[in-house]
């Protein structure tokens, strides 16, 4: 059982079962949302038990959302609601994860302070 929160605990989540590896996404969306890079995982919709979940709040794109607390803002989910799966934010967790990051995507995109240098994949898109 994986457990997080928001930044006040207005949104409390946990997770059953094991995490999979995280991705980096770099892509201008997710920089603006997060503050920088998005480093999330995706579990299965069935796994994911919110607490507190009037206090999300969905800021809609043309294929996804994004998910942040109404109280704190603290980043949380994303989630493209045809897939039987939704992202969660990994500094969303206050337990320890067992995962380590596996990837970077939309590298292309990524701002120009910052180098990638952990020598994990990187895909432009």
């Amino acid at each position: 059982m994986h457990k997080g929160s928001c930044l006040c605990g207005a949104v409390r989540l946990s997770v059953t079962g094991d995490l999979a590896p995280p991705s980096a996404c770099h892509c201008t969306q997710c920089r603006k949302h997060t503050g920088h890079f998005e480093a999330g995982t995706d579990v299965l919709r069935s796994a994911l038990t919110v607490v507190g979940e009037d206090n999300v709040t969905w800021f809609h794109t043309a294929k996804v959302r994004r998910g942040f607390c109404a109280i704190c803002g603290s980043s949380l989910f994303f989630d493209a609601p045809h897939m039987d799966r939704i992202g969660i934010n990994m500094g969303v967790f206050d337990t320890p994860t067992h995962v380590k990051l596996a990837m970077h995507i939309f590298v292309a995109d990524k701002g120009d302070y910052y180098d990638i240098t952990d020598g994990l994949p990187q895909n432009q898109q």
